[in-house]
C-alpha cells in the first residue's frame, strides 16, 4: 500500500492518495488505480502533480466526514478525473451548506459589518473564495442517514479499488474510518486483506481526538466510537488522521489520554 499526502493550506487537512498494491504486476501502459480521501481547500495542484508523477488513475474521491475543510476541493477533482464522490449518508446534507453546517453565522458588529467565522476566515487566508464553492455533482452515499450505531461496516467497490467504510460517529453524525483492502487480480470477490492503514479523519489524532462541540457532534457518541470502534482496531494499523502527523493504533492506545480506560 502506497500513501501520498497533500497537506491543505486551510487548517492543514491531510488529503491522502491511497494506492493499493495489487497482487501481480500491471502492464507498463496501465496507470495504478487510487482513491483520494479528504480533498481540503487548496489541494488540487498538489494532487494533480502527484497523479501525473506517480502514474495514477483516480477512481473516486472520498470524505471521512462532511466538514468543509475535508470536502472543499472535491467537486473540482471529481470533474477533473470524471469520478464520483463518496460520503456517509448522515453527512451528505453538509455539502449543500459547507459553512452553515460547521459554524453559526456571526452577528453583525456595531458598524453593521459581519466578521467571518474561523472557517470562512481560514478559507479566505488560504486563497479560497467562499462564493466559488461547488458541491460535487455525482454524490454517492453509503450507510443510512439515521444512526445505526457506531461500528457499522460496509465494503465499497470503487471501480476495482476496495475500501472498508467503518461508521465512527461523534465528531459528526457520518464520520467514517476508511480501511483500504489489498486484493488479487480479481477484486470482485469478498476476499482480500486489510492493508495495514486506517484513514481516521477527525475521529482520532496523534495524542488527541476530534472535537464534539460543533453542530452534529456528540460527546457520548464519540465515547462509544472510541471504545467500540477505535478500541477494537489492531495495534499495528498505521493511522492517517485528518490533521497532523501519522501515528499507529498501538501508540495511541498507550499514550492518548482519550483512549485510557476504554
Amino acid at each position: 500500500m502506497d500513501l501520498f499526502l497533500v497537506v491543505a493550506p486551510v487548517f492543514g487537512t491531510n488529503c491522502t492518495l491511497v494506492v493499493p498494491r495489487l497482487e501481480g504486476p500491471l502492464p507498463d501502459d496501465v496507470a495504478r488505480p487510487c482513491v483520494i480521501v479528504d480533498a481540503g481547500a487548496g489541494v488540487v495542484p498538489g494532487v494533480v502533480e502527484l497523479v501525473r508523477e506517480q502514474g495514477l488513475a483516480p477512481r473516486a474521491v472520498l470524505a471521512t466526514h462532511g466538514h468543509a475543510d475535508h470536502t472543499w476541493d472535491a467537486a473540482e477533482l471529481c470533474e477533473l478525473y470524471g469520478v464520483p464522490f463518496w460520503i456517509h449518508a448522515a453527512d451528505a446534507y453538509r455539502l449543500a451548506d459547507p459553512l452553515g453546517t460547521i459554524e453559526s453565522a456571526p452577528p453583525a458588529g456595531p458598524d453593521g459589518r459581519v466578521v467571518p467565522g474561523p472557517l470562512a476566515a481560514a478559507l479566505a487566508a488560504g486563497g479560497a473564495r467562499v462564493e466559488d464553492y461547488r458541491a460535487p455533482g455525482d454524490v454517492r452515499t453509503f450507510g443510512t442517514a439515521g444512526e445505526p450505531g457506531a461500528g457499522a461496516r460496509e465494503r465499497l467497490d470503487l471501480d476495482g479499488v476496495l475500501v472498508d467504510a467503518l461508521h465512527a460517529p461523534g465528531h459528526t453524525q457520518g464520520s467514517t474510518l476508511y480501511l483500504p483492502v489489498v486484493v488479487g487480480p480479481d477484486p470482485s470477490g469478498d476476499g482480500g486483506a486489510q492493508a495495514g492503514v486506517v484513514l481516521a479523519g477527525d475521529v482520532l489524532f496523534a495524542g488527541s481526538v476530534g472535537r464534539t462541540d460543533l453542530p452534529g457532534g456528540d460527546g457520548e457518541t464519540m465515547q462509544r466510537t472510541l471504545r467500540d470502534v477505535v478500541g477494537r482496531l489492531d495495534d499495528a494499523l498505521q493511522v492517517v488522521p485528518g490533521h497532523g502527523p501519522l501515528t499507529t493504533i498501538g501508540r495511541e492506545r498507550r499514550t492518548n489520554p482519550y483512549l485510557r480506560g476504554l
